[in-house]
């Protein structure tokens, strides 16, 4: 995959957005989850591609920030490590909920700045409330950052512009492929998503992010190892 790096920056990009999305916790999902049964696939899905929309914008302007960033080895290898301990406590954080929503500190903030931005922006249609919701929710903007700076950190993304380019199309598609099944499956019976099934659809995401985490460990081990260090 070394060899084609537009096709391992796509790829890298559309396997963590359908990942991340289908995160069952999120306002969007649970937007659609409780409108998508009233008012049908359509407007359900408007609500995912106006969520991806500015999911996409998030993760366009995260790349911005790392062009020269990993120049400096420290810089790289500290930011590998700490992605691997942010994805081994995301996942373990999902992986023992008790409960469909984990309350993290940007919580209190983000309903906070969600509410600003509804006032000031009056969302009406389903594309402008999936927009404007993703829009004010910090999390996502930070998860993208960090998710950003660890795609470069392990050469999944290579610092150019044609990379860049792919992984954020793949992180489109990912985003609306999830939205998509989401969406008619809502549509066709509301009734199949429970409380019980939200939950293990949450714990199924935190195994997926420790396997994503102990693959990033590994890749560590394996770095260190082929420097001898």
């Amino acid at each position: 995959m070394e060899q084609y790096p537009i096709l391992l920056a796509g790829l890298t990009g559309y396997v963590i957005a359908a990942m991340f999305s289908s995160i069952p916790v999120g306002p969007i999902n649970l937007t659609i989850l409780n409108e998508g049964a009233q008012r049908g696939f359509r407007w359900a899905m408007l609500i995912g591609l106006g969520a991806s929309t500015m999911e996409v914008i998030y993760c366009a302007l995260s790349f911005t920030g790392f062009s020269t960033l990993f120049n400096d080895h420290l810089v790289k290898a500290a930011m590998q490590l700490f992605s691997f301990l942010f994805l081994l406590f995301i996942g373990y954080k999902f992986l023992t909920a008790q409960t469909v929503h984990v309350p993290t500190k940007l919580d209190s903030a983000s309903r906070k700045f969600e509410a600003k931005l509804g006032k000031k922006l009056h969302p009406r249609s389903a594309f402008t409330t999936g927009f404007v919701r993703v829009m004010g929710n910090l999390g996502v903007l930070l998860t993208w950052i960090v998710l950003a700076a660890n795609f470069m950190a392990h050469d999944w993304v290579a610092d150019t512009f044609a990379a860049k380019s792919a992984c954020v199309a793949g992180v489109a598609l990912g985003t609306n492929t999830w939205f998509f099944i989401f969406s008619y499956s809502i549509s066709r019976g509301h009734g199949k998503f429970s409380e019980a099934t939200l939950l293990r659809f949450q714990h199924l995401s935190g195994i997926s992010l420790i396997a994503v985490g102990l693959f990033d460990g590994a890749h560590i081990i394996w770095q260190l190892a082929r420097h001898k260090i």
